[in-house]
């Protein structure tokens, strides 16, 4: 690897900037970018768990009654039953922790992703560990006086602004350090966030059985134990964050030449404020947003479809989902988990797979990829439960679980490509927009279509047959958005003078810290370091991944 020094770049003094201040990790000369990687792992595979909060939903609903809910009146309404201190939370209200995750997910990275670039990774990260873990101590507070409303502002809230600079806060720095491998770089990181709940949910089950007694659920000890943990593991990602000077490149690489713009790889960098009035910039929130919304619909209701489609048959037993007595739907709801699980192992995996293989292939082509195959697969759905094939209905959902997984991953290296890298954090925090959206969308149009098709007594194992249809035609819309998108136009992008500005505000220098600085010393890194690095994430990671697999062997048993 090389580091370009301007001739008359100054030099770094670290009296002058504060601990978290970007200026401060700016990388010395023999500093290994495979460092970074392990860096974004630890955060992500800690706020990851927010997909797995699930897991606490059912011991939270019964925290008072224990052996069964002891039920809220019908005059105790929503608000009412965020202050109650008489009757259990139902799922239904407790779902809305999970749904202020995602929806202050996308509105926080929009709101501070151009704060994010200026300020530096080690800040942003220090600031998700704070929020993510105080989330988290503030509903075990709420957990504790049985006050919902205080779930909502810890884990929903605070936890949610944690979340979102947590997910934003590794793009633009991997990005910069792997240049010739933009997919794959951020397909790393993003693949953790997607296996954080691999971890967390097994962990949190643990956890609960360990501090359970008669009269408590174990959830409070639990929240206290996990914060303690994930605190240790998101601060020192966030210290291990490290971002190169400019003009650095990696040994023996030359950027693409500027004949490769038919793979809309451009040269420019356009800034965040003027994004919005790009269209580029929507066709690729439609691109996402349709792939999320496909996606997260089925990720929803993967459990129960299973089970209607196949009812008996998941089992060794001829009868549809409706005659089956109470012991043979415990028995076909554990197999529908183990198929849950398989579907998570290919979201995660699909996260690094496609994203690196988009290096390969270029980001658009990747999408169409998804679009037409994803396309393809949902119409074929009806016809391999009409067949009661099961082999080739789980294949599908699998596959469709890896692209909506690679979608996320892809995206950040398809804005690099389109806007250039110097705010790419923040534009990619803007377009998280689209996942808040999708978020609404896929899930209303599965549950709402759901629930029409039965309401016209068609049979459940038929009822969702529209609703692959309406999914392969979102798909299709986001294919017609991908295939609109051309190079962004020169008029775009930032001028010399405003580059060279935004730079200066974002902390930029061409010359790395000096090597015998003090908070440096210690990161002239070597082989057993960047090893270490990689254990400290992997082995959890494994760990995650081997507990789901034996989940998901469950399906095949």
């Amino acid at each position: 690897m090389s580091i370009t020094q301007g001739a008359d770049a100054p030099p770094i003094h670290h009296g002058e900037a504060g601990f978290l201040s970007k200026e401060r990790i700016i990388a010395a000369p023999g500093f290994n970018r495979w460092l970074v990687p392990p860096a974004a792992l630890a955060i992500h595979l800690c706020i990851g768990m927010a997909y797995g909060f699930s897991v606490f939903w059912l011991p939270l609903s019964k925290a008072l009654g224990m052996t069964a809910p002891i039920a809220c009146g019908p005059e105790v309404g929503f608000f009412q039953e965020l202050f109650t201190t008489s009757c259990d939370w139902k799922i239904s209200t407790l779902g809305w922790v999970y749904t202020l995750f995602f929806v202050l997910l996308g509105s926080s990275a929009a709101i501070w992703g151009g704060w994010l670039e200026r300020a530096g990774p080690r800040k942003a990260g220090v600031v998700s560990a704070l929020c993510w873990c105080g989330g988290m101590l503030v509903s075990a507070l709420g957990v504790h006086l049985h006050q919902f409303w205080l779930m909502l502002l810890g884990s929903g809230v605070i936890g949610g602004v944690g979340l979102g600079l947590g997910y934003i806060s590794p793009v633009s720095t991997l990005i910069k350090w792997f240049p010739d491998r933009r997919g794959m770089a951020t397909g790393m990181a993003i693949m953790g966030f997607g296996g954080g709940a691999m971890i967390g949910s097994p962990l949190a089950a643990d956890l609960m059985k360990t501090f359970a007694t008669p009269t408590d659920p174990g959830v409070v000890p639990t929240f206290l134990v996990m914060a303690g943990v994930y605190f240790v593991f998101m601060m020192g990602g966030a210290l291990g964050y490290r971002v190169p000077p400019t003009g650095w490149a990696p040994a023996g690489w030359t950027p693409p030449a500027a004949a490769a713009g038919k793979k809309l790889i451009t040269h420019g960098h356009v800034h965040v404020k003027k994004v919005w009035g790009i269209p580029q910039f929507w066709l690729v929130w439609l691109v996402l947003c349709m792939n999320v919304s496909a996606g997260i619909g089925v990720i929803g209701m993967s459990s129960p479809m299973l089970q209607e489609v196949f009812g008996g048959s998941l089992i060794g037993v001829p009868a549809k989902f409706g005659e089956l007595d109470k012991g043979q739907l415990a028995a076909i709801a554990g197999v529908a988990a183990g198929f849950t699980a398989l579907l998570s192992l290919f979201n995660i995996g699909g996260r690094f797979f496609w994203a690196s293989l988009s290096d390969k292939l270029g980001r658009k082509l990747t999408y169409i990829v998804f679009f037409v195959l994803g396309g393809a697969l949902y119409l074929s759905v009806p016809g391999s439960a009409a067949a009661g094939s099961k082999l080739l209905f789980v294949a599908a959902f699998c596959v469709i679980l890896s692209m909506y997984g690679g979608g996320f991953a892809t995206v950040p290296a398809y804005l690099a490509d389109l806007f250039g890298t110097q705010m790419v954090g923040a534009i990619h925090g803007r377009l998280l927009t689209a996942w808040a959206t999708a978020g609404i969308l896929g899930p209303v149009v599965v549950n709402y279509m759901r629930d029409y098709q039965l309401g016209l007594g068609i049979p459940r194992e038929q009822v969702y047959n529209q609703t692959m249809t309406i999914l392969a035609g979102m798909l299709m819309v986001g294919l017609v958005c991908n295939l609109l998108i051309r190079p962004v136009a020169d008029k775009h992008f930032m001028t010399d003078a405003e580059l060279a500005e935004e730079k200066r505000l974002a902390h930029d220098k061409a010359v790395a810290v000096q090597p015998n600085a003090v908070t440096m010393s210690f990161h002239q890194s070597g082989t057993a370091l960047v090893v270490l690095a990689w254990l400290a994430v992997g082995v959890p990671l494994v760990w995650g991944v081997y507990r789901t697999f034996v989940s998901a062997a469950k399906f095949f048993n």
